[in-house]
């Protein structure tokens, strides 16, 4: 049987029959596709990975090579992906595209009918650097509150969040449940329009923090979008860098030509 080896064994799905050189398919196909078959069934859900190597060998009767071979045709079709040293893992669908309009993580998860949540890493107020004091207009060592996040759809990991609001807004923030509350809604109901944001998007390879969160191999580029969100005075109300796993976000957007150009 395969599972998640991030979680429980599943008992009542029965374990792959040990494959078998009577049938026409040589070994390799016929692993490939008793691997469809398992995680089809969702025996190991998007985003986990696979049990290790010699145990699946073992269950299904095959060398390493011929797996190998298998879970390479795998990852070429798109179904696994290789996480160097960490293993094999089921390719996790693309979740989301951005907007063209100013939309938290939580609203863009919830208009595409998937269901967002945080893991909280870090929830704390912390002296302004000289950086972070020049994006919010502020004397650096000002007090800003300091949020940081794992972002997930639908329990999948997607991103890392990094996000900073100025300490004297950041009314009751300690008493909030980010693990399931959007940022972007907490601000407004303390009443601030988040009206407009400043943002750069650009790829770097994930340092091994980052990459354990988001299970992907250090090193693996990601897309890391860094925004500064204005009210209508243009006045600085929430900073925040998210890195996303670059296999599971698309950017979209349209341009047109000015007549004559």
């Amino acid at each position: 049987m395969i599972t998640d080896q991030s979680g429980p064994r599943r008992p009542d799905r029965a374990a792959p029959p040990e494959l078998t050189g009577a049938y026409p398919e040589p070994l390799w196909i016929q692993a490939k596709s008793a691997l469809e078959g398992r995680i089809a069934l969702g025996e190991v859900e998007p985003g986990s990975r696979l049990p290790p190597e010699r145990e699946l060998c073992r269950m299904l009767g095959i060398s390493r090579v011929t797996l190998r071979k298998a879970l390479t045709a795998l990852v070429d079709e798109g179904t696994l992906r290789p996480a160097q040293g960490r293993g094999w893992y089921v390719t996790a669908p693309e979740r989301k595209e951005w907007p063209n309009t100013l939309e938290s993580f939580s609203e863009t998860a919830r208009r595409m009918g998937l269901v967002p949540t945080s893991r909280v890493l870090r929830r704390e107020p912390g002296p302004a650097t000289f950086d972070e004091a020049e994006a919010f207009r502020v004397v650096p060592g000002t007090a800003l509150y300091r949020l940081d996040r794992v972002r997930m759809l639908d329990r999948v990991p997607i991103a890392v969040d990094h996000s900073l609001v100025p300490a004297d807004l950041a009314t009751g923030f300690d008493e909030v449940d980010f693990t399931t509350r959007s940022l972007y809604d907490t601000m407004a109901r303390l009443g601030f329009e988040l009206a407009q944001a400043d943002t750069t998007i650009e790829a770097r390879p994930a340092d091994a923090a980052l990459a354990g969160h988001l299970a992907i191999a250090a090193g693996t580029p990601v897309l890391e979008m860094r925004q500064i969100v204005r009210d209508r005075t243009g006045r600085p109300l929430l900073s925040s860098s998210i890195r996303y796993a670059g296999d599971r976000y698309r950017l979209r957007t349209s341009f047109t030509r000015n007549a004559g150009a």
